[in-house]
Protein backbone atom coordinates (compact mmCIF):
# COMPACT_ATOMS: atom_id res chain seq x y z
CA UNK A 1 0.00 0.00 0.00
CA UNK A 2 1.11 3.57 -0.66
CA UNK A 3 -0.99 6.68 -0.07
CA UNK A 4 -4.42 6.30 1.50
CA UNK A 5 -6.70 4.50 -0.93
CA UNK A 6 -3.82 3.64 -3.28
CA UNK A 7 -2.46 0.12 -3.88
CA UNK A 8 0.70 -0.99 -5.70
CA UNK A 9 0.71 -3.96 -8.07
CA UNK A 10 2.80 -5.32 -10.98
CA UNK A 11 2.17 -3.62 -14.30
CA UNK A 12 0.87 -5.47 -17.34
CA UNK A 13 0.78 -4.60 -21.03
CA UNK A 14 -2.87 -3.64 -20.56
CA UNK A 15 -1.67 -0.75 -18.37
CA UNK A 16 0.48 0.80 -21.10
CA UNK A 17 -2.13 3.28 -22.43
CA UNK A 18 -2.63 4.69 -18.91
CA UNK A 19 1.13 4.79 -18.31
CA UNK A 20 1.65 6.61 -21.60
CA UNK A 21 -0.99 9.16 -20.66
CA UNK A 22 0.96 9.91 -17.48
CA UNK A 23 4.21 10.17 -19.44
CA UNK A 24 2.60 12.50 -21.98
CA UNK A 25 1.32 14.79 -19.23
CA UNK A 26 4.94 15.19 -18.09
CA UNK A 27 6.23 15.77 -21.64
CA UNK A 28 7.85 12.34 -21.93
CA UNK A 29 5.68 10.90 -24.70
CA UNK A 30 4.31 12.56 -27.77
CA UNK A 31 3.31 12.21 -31.41
CA UNK A 32 4.51 9.10 -33.23
CA UNK A 33 6.08 10.48 -36.40
CA UNK A 34 9.03 8.22 -37.20
CA UNK A 35 7.88 5.17 -35.24
CA UNK A 36 6.86 4.18 -31.73
CA UNK A 37 9.75 4.32 -29.26
CA UNK A 38 7.90 4.54 -25.94
CA UNK A 39 5.52 1.60 -26.36
CA UNK A 40 8.18 -1.07 -27.03
CA UNK A 41 10.34 0.42 -24.25
CA UNK A 42 7.51 0.01 -21.73
CA UNK A 43 6.77 -3.53 -22.91
CA UNK A 44 10.44 -4.42 -22.43
CA UNK A 45 10.48 -3.01 -18.90
CA UNK A 46 7.31 -4.90 -18.01
CA UNK A 47 8.64 -8.16 -19.46
CA UNK A 48 12.26 -8.01 -18.28
CA UNK A 49 12.52 -5.40 -15.53
CA UNK A 50 10.47 -4.70 -12.43
CA UNK A 51 7.53 -2.45 -13.30
CA UNK A 52 4.82 -1.45 -10.83
CA UNK A 53 1.77 0.77 -10.94
CA UNK A 54 -0.07 2.61 -8.19
CA UNK A 55 -3.81 2.25 -8.56
CA UNK A 56 -6.56 4.15 -6.83
CA UNK A 57 -10.25 4.89 -6.93
CA UNK A 58 -11.12 7.60 -9.45
CA UNK A 59 -12.81 10.25 -7.30
CA UNK A 60 -14.72 7.67 -5.31
CA UNK A 61 -16.47 6.21 -8.36
CA UNK A 62 -15.23 2.68 -7.65
CA UNK A 63 -13.21 2.46 -10.85
CA UNK A 64 -9.53 1.47 -10.65
CA UNK A 65 -7.26 4.05 -12.25
CA UNK A 66 -3.49 4.17 -12.53
CA UNK A 67 -2.17 7.18 -10.65
CA UNK A 68 1.58 6.42 -10.86
CA UNK A 69 4.12 3.97 -12.18
CA UNK A 70 7.76 3.05 -11.70
CA UNK A 71 10.22 0.70 -13.38
CA UNK A 72 13.69 -0.60 -12.60
CA UNK A 73 16.04 -2.82 -14.56
CA UNK A 74 19.04 -4.93 -13.59
CA UNK A 75 22.20 -3.49 -15.20
CA UNK A 76 24.55 -6.11 -13.79
CA UNK A 77 25.87 -3.54 -11.29
CA UNK A 78 22.67 -2.92 -9.37
CA UNK A 79 19.15 -1.82 -10.21
CA UNK A 80 18.59 1.29 -12.31
CA UNK A 81 15.39 3.33 -11.93
CA UNK A 82 14.19 3.80 -15.48
CA UNK A 83 11.07 5.83 -14.70
CA UNK A 84 8.99 7.12 -11.82
CA UNK A 85 5.97 9.29 -12.62
CA UNK A 86 2.79 10.23 -10.78
CA UNK A 87 -0.34 11.54 -12.46
CA UNK A 88 -0.19 15.34 -12.47
CA UNK A 89 -3.40 15.78 -10.53
CA UNK A 90 -2.15 13.39 -7.82
CA UNK A 91 1.25 14.97 -7.18
CA UNK A 92 2.02 15.72 -3.54
CA UNK A 93 -0.31 13.01 -2.22
CA UNK A 94 2.35 10.57 -1.00
CA UNK A 95 2.26 8.26 -4.01
CA UNK A 96 5.87 8.47 -5.20
CA UNK A 97 7.86 7.41 -2.13
CA UNK A 98 6.17 4.04 -1.45
CA UNK A 99 6.21 3.30 -5.18
CA UNK A 100 9.97 3.95 -5.26
CA UNK A 101 10.59 1.73 -2.24
CA UNK A 102 8.53 -1.06 -3.77
CA UNK A 103 10.15 -0.96 -7.20
CA UNK A 104 13.68 -1.13 -5.74
CA UNK A 105 12.50 -4.01 -3.55
CA UNK A 106 15.42 -3.77 -1.11
CA UNK A 107 18.13 -3.46 -3.79
CA UNK A 108 21.41 -2.23 -2.28
CA UNK A 109 23.02 -0.80 -5.41
CA UNK A 110 20.74 1.79 -7.01
CA UNK A 111 20.99 4.46 -9.68
CA UNK A 112 18.85 6.81 -11.72
CA UNK A 113 18.85 9.97 -13.83
CA UNK A 114 16.78 12.65 -12.07
CA UNK A 115 15.01 15.41 -13.93
CA UNK A 116 15.07 19.05 -12.85
CA UNK A 117 11.71 18.58 -11.11
CA UNK A 118 12.50 19.88 -7.58
CA UNK A 119 10.57 16.96 -6.04
CA UNK A 120 12.72 14.29 -7.70
CA UNK A 121 16.20 14.75 -6.27
CA UNK A 122 15.22 14.88 -2.56
CA UNK A 123 13.13 11.72 -3.04
CA UNK A 124 16.08 9.85 -4.55
CA UNK A 125 18.56 11.08 -1.96
CA UNK A 126 16.28 9.83 0.80
CA UNK A 127 16.20 6.49 -1.04
CA UNK A 128 19.98 6.12 -0.66
CA UNK A 129 21.33 7.69 -3.83
CA UNK A 130 23.85 10.54 -4.02
CA UNK A 131 23.92 13.21 -6.77
CA UNK A 132 27.19 12.58 -8.63
CA UNK A 133 27.30 14.57 -11.88
CA UNK A 134 25.17 16.23 -14.57
CA UNK A 135 23.94 14.10 -17.43
CA UNK A 136 23.75 16.29 -20.53
CA UNK A 137 21.63 15.79 -23.64
CA UNK A 138 23.72 17.25 -26.42
CA UNK A 139 22.66 17.86 -30.02
CA UNK A 140 24.59 18.75 -33.16
CA UNK A 141 25.02 17.95 -36.84
CA UNK A 142 27.10 15.75 -39.08
CA UNK A 143 28.62 18.89 -40.60
CA UNK A 144 29.86 20.02 -37.19
CA UNK A 145 31.39 16.59 -36.62
CA UNK A 146 33.15 16.72 -39.99
CA UNK A 147 34.61 20.15 -39.26
CA UNK A 148 35.92 19.14 -35.83
CA UNK A 149 39.59 18.48 -35.13
CA UNK A 150 38.42 15.08 -33.80
CA UNK A 151 36.85 14.19 -37.17
CA UNK A 152 39.52 11.76 -38.34
CA UNK A 153 39.46 8.47 -36.53
CA UNK A 154 38.27 4.87 -36.47
CA UNK A 155 35.75 3.32 -38.84
CA UNK A 156 32.48 1.57 -38.02
CA UNK A 157 31.05 -1.78 -39.09
CA UNK A 158 27.56 -3.28 -38.89
CA UNK A 159 27.06 -5.91 -36.21
CA UNK A 160 24.36 -8.06 -34.63
CA UNK A 161 22.95 -7.60 -31.15
CA UNK A 162 24.36 -11.01 -30.17
CA UNK A 163 27.84 -9.85 -31.17
CA UNK A 164 27.45 -6.64 -29.18
CA UNK A 165 26.16 -8.55 -26.13
CA UNK A 166 29.21 -10.83 -26.29
CA UNK A 167 31.56 -7.86 -26.57
CA UNK A 168 30.04 -6.03 -23.60
CA UNK A 169 30.11 -9.19 -21.49
CA UNK A 170 33.79 -9.75 -22.34
CA UNK A 171 34.68 -6.14 -21.39
CA UNK A 172 32.48 -5.72 -18.31
CA UNK A 173 31.42 -9.18 -17.15
CA UNK A 174 27.73 -8.20 -17.45
CA UNK A 175 25.35 -10.30 -19.52
CA UNK A 176 22.68 -7.97 -20.93
CA UNK A 177 21.66 -10.06 -23.92
CA UNK A 178 17.93 -9.36 -23.49
CA UNK A 179 18.56 -5.61 -23.38
CA UNK A 180 20.78 -5.79 -26.46
CA UNK A 181 18.00 -7.59 -28.34
CA UNK A 182 15.66 -4.75 -27.39
CA UNK A 183 18.07 -1.99 -28.43
CA UNK A 184 18.47 -3.69 -31.80
CA UNK A 185 14.68 -3.89 -32.25
CA UNK A 186 14.00 -0.17 -31.99
CA UNK A 187 12.83 1.99 -34.87
CA UNK A 188 15.50 2.18 -37.58
CA UNK A 189 18.02 0.65 -35.18
CA UNK A 190 21.62 0.38 -36.31
CA UNK A 191 23.86 -1.94 -34.22
CA UNK A 192 27.54 -1.41 -34.97
CA UNK A 193 31.13 -1.69 -33.78
CA UNK A 194 33.87 0.93 -33.92
CA UNK A 195 37.07 -0.55 -35.34
CA UNK A 196 40.59 0.87 -35.13
CA UNK A 197 43.58 -0.90 -36.69
CA UNK A 198 41.52 -4.07 -37.00
CA UNK A 199 40.46 -4.09 -33.33
CA UNK A 200 36.99 -3.39 -31.93
CA UNK A 201 37.30 -0.35 -29.65
CA UNK A 202 33.60 0.37 -29.03
CA UNK A 203 30.14 -1.00 -29.75
CA UNK A 204 26.72 0.56 -29.72
CA UNK A 205 23.39 1.42 -31.27
CA UNK A 206 21.86 4.31 -33.16
CA UNK A 207 18.14 4.74 -33.80
CA UNK A 208 15.38 7.11 -34.86
CA UNK A 209 13.52 9.39 -32.46
CA UNK A 210 9.78 9.10 -32.06
CA UNK A 211 8.73 12.59 -33.14
CA UNK A 212 11.88 14.18 -34.57
CA UNK A 213 14.17 13.75 -37.55
CA UNK A 214 17.16 13.97 -35.19
CA UNK A 215 18.82 10.56 -34.84
CA UNK A 216 20.11 9.25 -31.52
CA UNK A 217 23.35 7.60 -30.51
CA UNK A 218 21.33 5.44 -28.15
CA UNK A 219 24.16 3.67 -26.29
CA UNK A 220 27.90 3.20 -26.71
CA UNK A 221 30.35 1.09 -24.70
CA UNK A 222 34.04 1.94 -25.17
CA UNK A 223 36.87 -0.56 -24.58
CA UNK A 224 38.70 0.06 -21.27
CA UNK A 225 41.93 0.93 -23.10
CA UNK A 226 40.54 2.81 -26.11
CA UNK A 227 40.32 6.56 -26.70
CA UNK A 228 36.71 7.46 -25.85
CA UNK A 229 36.77 10.71 -27.85
CA UNK A 230 37.83 9.10 -31.13
CA UNK A 231 35.45 6.18 -30.64
CA UNK A 232 32.48 8.39 -29.80
CA UNK A 233 33.05 10.76 -32.71
CA UNK A 234 33.18 7.76 -35.07
CA UNK A 235 29.94 6.45 -33.56
CA UNK A 236 28.27 9.86 -33.89
CA UNK A 237 29.27 10.15 -37.55
CA UNK A 238 27.58 6.83 -38.21
CA UNK A 239 24.52 7.65 -36.11
CA UNK A 240 24.00 11.06 -37.76
CA UNK A 241 23.71 9.73 -41.32
CA UNK A 242 24.57 13.17 -42.60
CA UNK A 243 22.04 15.04 -40.46
CA UNK A 244 21.38 16.08 -36.86
CA UNK A 245 22.25 13.73 -34.02
CA UNK A 246 21.53 13.54 -30.29
CA UNK A 247 23.65 12.02 -27.50
CA UNK A 248 23.56 11.68 -23.70
CA UNK A 249 26.98 12.68 -22.34
CA UNK A 250 28.00 12.46 -18.70
CA UNK A 251 29.62 15.48 -17.05
CA UNK A 252 33.00 13.78 -16.40
CA UNK A 253 33.26 12.47 -19.97
CA UNK A 254 36.25 13.68 -22.03
CA UNK A 255 33.87 13.71 -25.00
CA UNK A 256 31.89 16.69 -23.71
CA UNK A 257 34.39 19.49 -24.35
CA UNK A 258 35.27 18.55 -27.96
CA UNK A 259 31.58 18.21 -28.77
CA UNK A 260 30.86 21.69 -27.42
CA UNK A 261 33.92 23.05 -29.23
CA UNK A 262 32.54 21.51 -32.43
CA UNK A 263 29.36 23.53 -31.98
CA UNK A 264 27.08 20.99 -30.33
CA UNK A 265 24.62 22.48 -27.83
CA UNK A 266 23.20 21.26 -24.55
CA UNK A 267 19.47 20.74 -25.15
CA UNK A 268 18.54 19.36 -21.73
CA UNK A 269 20.06 17.91 -18.57
CA UNK A 270 19.43 15.44 -15.77
CA UNK A 271 21.40 14.58 -12.64
CA UNK A 272 22.93 11.14 -12.24
CA UNK A 273 22.47 9.67 -8.77
CA UNK A 274 23.71 6.36 -7.42
CA UNK A 275 24.35 4.48 -4.21
CA UNK A 276 28.05 4.26 -5.25
CA UNK A 277 30.18 6.30 -7.62
CA UNK A 278 31.55 3.28 -9.49
CA UNK A 279 28.40 1.61 -10.85
CA UNK A 280 29.52 2.66 -14.32
CA UNK A 281 32.40 4.56 -15.88
CA UNK A 282 31.07 7.89 -17.23
CA UNK A 283 34.17 8.32 -19.40
CA UNK A 284 33.52 5.09 -21.33
CA UNK A 285 29.76 4.73 -21.51
CA UNK A 286 27.26 6.75 -23.47
CA UNK A 287 24.23 5.48 -21.58
CA UNK A 288 20.69 4.86 -22.56
CA UNK A 289 19.22 6.98 -19.72
CA UNK A 290 16.24 4.69 -19.19
CA UNK A 291 18.31 1.52 -19.02
CA UNK A 292 21.90 2.81 -18.63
Amino acid sequence: MGAVGVAIRPATDDDIPSIRAILASHGNDGPIVHGDIVGPYLRHLIAHGRTLVSVGDDEGEGTEVIVGFAATIDTGRGWHLADLFVRVDRLGQGIGRPLLEAVFDGAVERSTFASDDPRALPLYVRAGMTPLWPSLYVEGTAAQLAASSAAAGPETEAATHDQLADIERAWTGHDRRLDHAFWASQVDADPFTVVDAGEVVACGYARARQASAVRVLDRLVVHPEADPVAATFAALRRAARGGPVFICVQGPSPVLRPLLEAGFRVADRDTYLASRDDLFDPTRLIPNPGMR
